[in-house]
Formats: structure tokens, sequence, C-alpha cells
């Protein structure tokens, strides 16, 4: 069973470490050869040398889905979706519990000012 951690509006991720996609977007740039020149991806992407320097070396965690966007398809890559193996999602389950965390986050918003953290949700194999 997958133990999916999500927290924050909209059902976001908050990474305490950086967004896999980062070293994804690296291993990409680096064997087409132009990671050590960000300038050259800058100039095919349009995402600035400061963003892309930040991924890589800076503070960045989460880029967003449009820079990242930006990156890869300058470098002839698209993005695909692939359901993970033996990954079932139980729809009705998710609804409800989305249904409880949005009842208790307006809940605690009204009480205290601040949203709870995200439950985890639990995807079934």
């Amino acid at each position: 069973m997958a133990n999916i951690s999500i927290r924050g509006s909209y059902r976001t991720y908050r990474w305490i470490k950086k967004n896999p996609v980062i070293d994804k977007v690296r291993t990409i740039l680096q064997d087409d050869g132009v990671f050590k020149n960000l300038t050259a991806v800058h100039e095919m992407s349009g995402v600035s040398t400061s963003t892309l320097h930040n991924w890589f070396h800076g503070d960045t965690k989460n880029p967003n889905h449009s820079t990242v966007m930006a990156v890869i398809t300058a470098m002839g890559y698209e993005e695909t979706f692939t359901r993970a193996n033996g990954v079932e999602i139980d729809v009705e389950a998710e609804r409800k519990a989305g249904r409880k965390w949005l009842a208790e986050r307006a809940e605690a918003e009204k009480t205290n000012g601040k949203s709870p953290p995200r439950k985890k949700s639990k995807a079934k194999p």
C-alpha cells in the first residue's frame, strides 16, 4: 500500500527536500551536454539563469511546472503520465477524504485562522 503525503491547499505537497523533477531536469541537461552552460539553457528556454542556478545549486525546492516544461520542451522532451504498476485509486474514498479535509480546514480557519496539515492518503496497490 502506498502512502502519499499531501498537505496544503489544493492538495499540494510541500517538499522537505527538493522536488525530484529537479534531478530529472539536471540529468537531461547533463546527458545533452549543456548543464555546465546555463546561459545556453536560458537562451533556448527563456528561463533565467538565476532560476536555473537556484534549482540546481540554490534554495528552490519546487519549481513551477510551466518553468520546468519550458526547459524540457526546449531540450526536445515531452511530459508523459503513466499509472504506477499496481496502484489503484478508490475515487469515492478519496473524494470523501477530500471533503472531510476541506471541512476541517474551513473549521480550523474559523477557529484560529490556520489551515490544518493534509492527512496522508492511502492509495491501494
